[in-house]
């Protein structure tokens, strides 16, 4: 048995034909919906990009204990657990954010893996002079950032140099490979289509319109203030990079295809999350509520042993159910702390796995969701406290932890119960752009008459009803005492 993870970073469902979308093209992605389950119901856990990924390897919740960072030595890693059973993992990967501080303990796990170069800032160009960059709709504020995503993409002007492209060809190199070898796991994610969006002009080309106006393929995570032709212009850019992403994905359907590779093979595609292109009159992620543009993710899974394709299912899932899968799927017994459940009853006939799921971000709302409603608790205090991260990795997304961080903020956790009898470290956390919770307050919507989340909703009875699933996912994840105080659920201790 063999299994592809196809991953796309903030590929967003409102995007997708299989969901409804009539203005982006993207063929493959209904090609793929005719081949395997599409899930309606599919939800974000932590966020954004690493926490997504913890998630992938651990099948936990994390953002209610520590922020952005590696894999903890305690953590249950899915690809090393195939490694040590004897299962081939291989990660090909243009998700710069692996080989950061942040992330360095990612790509470790898998028994190979493979890095091309270039997306977004990634520090990869070496060139001390300044490079051209033209007139900007936004100017970025981390001008090192920014600059170097200016001198790499002079690299990329190729189309096969473009590292999606490359991810891709990785990916199918492996394939061609190992096709016909048995028990392996091939996880190709790319980076697209993630901000900035930098794409081929033949995908631009595909969504012709009059814009005469400065660059403009990167949104700050801000208010959308911009003019209107401005907004539609960047949400045209996006779409372009959707369009490239659905031409990769259609040549791993095709290869499928030239090798029957469905008759023994799992296909899942996912995301870590959605992203805000003036929906709610935002742009971006992070700073705002996790609304289901967002928080609400597509998903496909194609399982040959079930042979269920060109089918819906309905039932609650999130990113935890995602490792658990896999597992099953090659006999192997997922680990005691792994909270997600093996999707193959649902792909099969949409069992369901839970009545609700927890989402959000360290220091952000805490969000659950039933799949009718979407309940987001906020700080009761505008400083966001009290909070504490919960490591023994202490990391922020490029650096460690500061000395000033660490200095007098810092002390021994007794161990939490899925930490293996280890103590960690207890640190107080920095005030951050996620405070601004805060601000946007606690708030309630009912999905069946309010999709679009405008207006939320006033109802005693049912904010009981979310915050008694919330409370009790809490208490299952054994969220520290603090998150309680500091979200005013004191009384649920």
């Amino acid at each position: 048995m063999k299994c592809i993870m196809v991953m796309f970073d903030s590929l967003n469902r409102h995007m997708l034909e299989p969901y409804g979308c009539d203005w982006v093209k993207t063929p493959n992605f209904r090609r793929l919906a005719e081949k395997t389950v599409t899930f309606d119901n599919s939800y974000v856990g932590s966020l954004p990009c690493m926490p997504a990924r913890r998630e992938l390897h651990t099948g936990r919740y994390n953002f209610l204990h520590r922020s952005w960072g590696p894999i903890e030595p305690f953590d249950d890693s899915m690809p090393r657990i195939l490694k040590e059973k004897g299962i081939y993992s291989h990660l090909v990967s243009d998700h710069y954010h692996y080989w950061q501080d942040g992330g360095c303990t990612y790509h470790t796990q898998y028994s190979t893996w493979d890095f091309p170069r270039g997306q977004e800032g990634d520090p990869w160009i070496g060139q001390v002079a300044n490079p051209e960059i033209p007139p900007c709709e936004m100017e970025k504020d981390c001008t090192a950032f920014w600059r170097q995503d200016w001198v790499n993409r002079p690299h990329m002007t190729e189309e096969k140099n473009h590292p999606q492209v490359r991810t891709f060809t990785g990916g199918i190199e492996f394939i061609e490979r190992n096709r016909e070898e048995d028990n392996w796991f091939l996880h190709i994610e790319t980076f697209d289509p993630h901000e900035p969006y930098f794409s081929p002009q033949r995908f631009k080309d595909m969504y012709p319109h009059d814009y005469k106006g400065k660059h403009f393929d990167w949104p700050s995570y801000k208010n959308a203030d911009e003019r209107p032709e401005v907004i539609e212009h960047c949400r045209y850019e996006n779409a372009a990079l959707h369009s490239m992403c659905d031409e990769s994905m259609g040549k791993v359907l095709d290869l499928m295809d030239r090798h029957n590779l469905w008759d023994d093979t799992m296909l899942i595609v996912n995301t870590d999350h959605g992203f805000l292109l003036s929906e709610h009159d935002m742009w971006g992620k992070c700073w705002c509520p996790f609304y289901n543009e967002i928080a609400h993710t597509p998903l496909f899974i194609w399982d040959p042993r079930t042979q269920k394709r060109g089918e819906r299912r309905e039932s609650l899932v999130q990113t935890i159910d995602l490792p658990a899968t896999v597992l099953e799927f090659f006999t192997i017994d997922k680990p005691v702390d792994m909270q997600g459940v093996s999707l193959k009853e649902t792909v099969e006939n949409d069992t369901p796995v839970r009545e609700a799921g927890l989402f959000g971000m360290h220091g952000g709302h805490v969000n659950v969701t039933d799949g009718r409603y979407v309940y987001m608790r906020a700080p009761v205090s505008k400083d966001n406290s009290p909070l504490y991260q919960y490591t023994h990795m202490p990391t922020h997304m490029t650096r460690m932890f500061s000395v000033e961080e660490l200095r007098g903020n810092i002390e021994l956790s007794e161990p939490l119960a899925f930490t293996k009898g280890c103590k960690t470290m207890k640190i107080k956390a920095q005030s951050t752009i996620r405070q601004q919770a805060h601000k946007f307050g606690t708030m309630l919507f009912d999905l069946a008459k309010d999709p679009e989340q405008k207006v939320a909703l006033d109802n005693p009875e049912i904010e009981e009803q979310m915050l008694k699933h919330m409370v009790r996912l809490m208490r299952e994840n054994d969220a520290p005492p603090e998150q309680y105080a500091r979200l005013g659920l004191q009384e649920y201790l």
